[in-house]
């Protein structure tokens, strides 16, 4: 006779998928838009102690995470680029001695297009690097001066090529809504991308985010809303009739080329995330836990060489919140998630959530289908009152 087991609610009966997260937070400079934990150099790169610290960081961590394979890798920053490739290397190596690191693992870096980085692309290949991803936002040389970069349009095209020879997946990152940017300079930007032969482009909105430059005082220029929206209307065509997959709110990608790493934090599933700053989600058969790593990369530094346990904070997450914030992923992907997965990744199933679903459902802004949660193009739109039915 055969032994049917359910699933207790608030449990899951099985653990999702596992990524790590490594977080490089240093830049040549900082740019006046960014506010992701990014610090300028100023005495140069304490490379071999942030490794050390990186792996004191990962052996503290692999009680919550024994035996579990690792999908994928990214590497994110700061620029993670700015480390030797002798040092990617040697973290690599200890990141293999310590965890179960699939044969087909996607281990992403990211990059900026400066001369100093090209020369060690080969470099970062050969000590495992499968995916680049090359932070350009323009290959405009006067929207890259506004936006405060260092590189210039012929360094970020020869970033591409150099990348393409040797990396059989490059992203390049883009910016659009720039000061005094038209519907035809950025086109001009992203028809300069499609042509490189790039197969996958994230193209961002510029935001003026709270605490930093921009967001104090926004620079001149910005096109207004409806001009905006023409742009981003463009922008998004192009990509399309280029044949790019609009697979997640700002991405982009050719047939089997998205970025496995994030889908996985679309899908809700699991990531280590190690280095000053990082966030981590961490699922156990009972509960799902978040952690945050200290922020300033001096305090990150100094506790992972006396007190590592110090340097992390952990916290459940409330059982009524996880509907939210499972959403507030899912709901980014084009084509949605499976509605099973809700109770495979959280524990909560759809019923509970019942009424939340049915109100998005009669705004029209999630689709009627049973089997999916997918958003509506009017969801996908209006994005933000979509996730505001499920708080």
């Amino acid at each position: 006779m055969t032994q049917i087991t359910f699933q207790k609610p608030g449990h899951l009966a099985a653990l999702p998928p596992l990524s790590l997260y490594i977080h490089i937070p240093w830049c040549i400079k900082k740019c006046p838009y960014c506010d992701f934990n990014s610090h300028s150099l100023k005495n140069g790169l304490p490379e071999a102690a942030y490794i050390d610290a990186l792996l004191t960081d990962l052996q503290l961590e692999l009680p919550n995470i024994w035996g579990r394979p690792v999908e994928t890798i990214f590497f994110g920053g700061g620029t993670p680029s700015l480390f030797q490739a002798e040092s990617i290397d040697r973290l690599l190596s200890g990141v293999r001695s310590l965890l179960r690191l699939q044969p087909e693992a996607e281990i992403t870096l990211e990059a900026n297009p400066g001369t100093f980085e090209i020369e060690k692309f080969q470099g970062f290949k050969d000590a495992g690097i499968t995916r680049l991803s090359i932070g350009v936002q323009s290959f405009n040389d006067d929207m890259l001066a506004r936006l405060g970069r260092v590189h210039n349009g012929k360094e970020a095209l020869t970033a591409i090529a150099t990348a393409l020879k040797l990396f059989d997946k490059v992203n390049i990152d883009l910016m659009y809504a720039l000061p005094n940017q038209t519907v035809q300079t950025a086109l001009n930007d992203v028809q300069t991308a499609i042509t490189t032969g790039a197969t996958h482009i994230s193209a961002y909105h510029l935001t003026m985010e709270p605490n930093t430059p921009f967001g104090h005082t926004p620079p001149k220029g910005l096109p207004q809303d409806e001009a905006a929206l023409d742009i981003e209307d463009a922008v998004h065509g192009a990509l399309e009739g280029a044949g790019f997959i609009h697979y997640e709110t700002s991405a982009f990608a050719k047939p089997a080329m998205q970025c496995r790493h994030n889908l996985n934090y679309w899908q809700f599933g699991d990531y280590l995330g190690i280095g000053a700053g990082a966030h981590g989600k961490i699922s156990y058969p009972d509960r799902i836990e978040r952690t945050v790593r200290r922020r300033h990369p001096n305090d990150y530094l100094a506790l992972m060489q006396s007190q590592p346990s110090e340097a992390v904070e952990r916290k459940t997450v409330a059982a009524d919140d996880l509907p939210f914030e499972f959403m507030m992923n899912a709901l980014r992907l084009t084509d949605g998630v499976p509605a099973a997965m809700l109770q495979e990744r959280t524990g909560v199933p759809a019923a509970k959530i019942m009424a939340q679903i049915e109100t998005a459902r009669q705004k029209g802004l999630l689709e009627t289908n049973p089997t999916v949660f997918c958003p509506t193009e009017q969801g996908r739109l209006f994005l933000n009152d979509l996730l505001q039915c499920f708080l």
